[in-house]
């Protein structure tokens, strides 16, 4: 029997990259993505194409409504933030497009899932070399976590099944991701990584998180698949 690991899955670059390397290891995938008031919706279409493509077990879609609490320009009416480039982005402070508290909140999901499948290991595509600014995406925060983890779950305590947070990116730029990836036959056509896409679902370009996504193709000397407006 194989081993089986909880795959949190935006449908984006970072996600994908992880999910293909947890299935690499010999893991039977359990894919989970959640749809809490973003934005748009198109994530969640490629989460359930990359799910399919990557022969996930289950694909379970949570409903969530963070746009109750906003704070964040992918859950309020706040403007995502647009540049020509990288060297225009600031990085004194927390960007406006970190959700508060979401990675925790998707964490605890996955854990709950995790505890039910007996599943010893969740995989989250955190990274802190092209680094978000995002405070749960930090090794730390990961670790903490983990620790809690196994304090909070039936399976922790009788050490059934020791939760173990994998975060195979954490230490990869954004090319080294897509290398990573592409050796393992990932199709990156398959997912977005834009903030704000248009009713088509081409990505802006010009968000954050788009023009991290083009340097990473650069970078790792790889034709960029997406349609961007």
């Amino acid at each position: 029997m194989c081993p089986k690991a909880v795959v949190l899955s935006s449908g984006g670059i970072d996600s994908t990259t992880a999910m293909a390397i947890a299935k690499s290891k010999g893991n039977d995938i359990y894919s989970l993505s959640f749809r809490y008031g973003q934005r748009h919706s198109v994530e969640l279409e490629a989460s359930k194409n990359v799910a399919k493509a990557l022969g996930a077990i289950s694909h379970k879609i949570i409903d969530i409504d963070l746009r109750q609490f906003g704070g964040s320009a992918l859950t309020d009416d706040i403007s995502v933030p647009k540049h020509d480039s990288l060297d225009q982005i600031k990085y004194d402070d927390i960007p406006i497009t970190y959700v508060p508290a979401r990675n925790t909140i998707f964490l605890s999901y996955a854990m709950a899932w995790a505890e039910v499948l007996k599943a010893a290991a969740i995989y989250i595509g955190v990274t802190a070399v092209d680094f978000s600014g995002y405070p749960d995406c930090r090794p730390e925060f990961i670790s903490a976590f983990e620790t809690m983890a196994n304090l909070a779950t039936k399976t922790g305590v009788t050490r059934e099944a020791v939760l173990k947070i994998e975060t195979p990116l954490i230490h990869l730029s954004k090319g080294e991701i897509i290398k990573t990836g592409t050796a393992l036959g990932v199709d990156y056509s398959l997912t977005i990584s834009c903030y704000d896409p248009d009713d088509e679902g081409r990505s802006c370009c010009h968000c954050d998180s788009c023009l991290h996504r083009i340097k990473g193709f650069e970078k790792a000397g790889i034709k960029d698949p997406t349609p961007y407006v």
